[in-house]
C-alpha cells in the first residue's frame, strides 16, 4: 500500500497501482494550474465514509510507494479519472474494474 500525504498534514492510503492512476490524472490537472475536488468511499475496514480533498498547485503532495516498481499504466482507467475531474463532483477515486464499467455505459449509450 501506497499513500498521498496531503498539506504535511495527512496521510491516505491507497494500493501502488491505484495510487499511480492518481499520481498522473493529479499530476496533468495541477500542471495546467487547475484546482479541483478528489473524493473517495472509504471501506468499512477503514472505517467507512467518505474522504474529499480539495486540491491546488499550493498544497504540498507527497506520492509514496510502497514497491520498488512502478505499475504499468492503464489509459483507459486514466482517461476515466480525468474525465471524471472534470465534473461537478471533482475527480472521483474509481477502481480499475469501475472505470471500464464506466466506458461500458459511456459506449453503449452512445449506440
Amino acid at each position: 500500500m501506497g499513500h498521498l500525504m496531503y498539506s504535511n498534514a495527512a496521510e491516505y492510503e491507497f494500493d501502488d497501482r491505484t495510487l499511480a492512476h492518481l499520481k498522473v490524472a493529479i499530476n496533468m490537472k495541477l500542471r495546467r494550474q487547475e484546482c479541483f475536488l478528489m473524493s473517495w468511499t472509504n471501506p468499512v475496514e477503514k472505517g467507512s465514509g467518505r474522504v474529499s480533498l480539495w486540491l491546488s498547485p499550493n498544497i504540498p503532495l507527497v506520492f509514496r510507494f510502497s514497491g520498488s516498481r512502478a505499475p504499468q499504466i492503464n489509459e483507459a482507467w486514466l482517461r476515466v479519472l480525468n474525465e471524471l475531474s472534470h465534473t461537478p463532483r471533482g475527480l472521483v477515486v474509481v477502481d480499475e474494474k469501475e472505470a471500464e464499467e464506466y466506458l461500458a455505459r459511456q459506449a453503449s449509450s452512445q449506440s
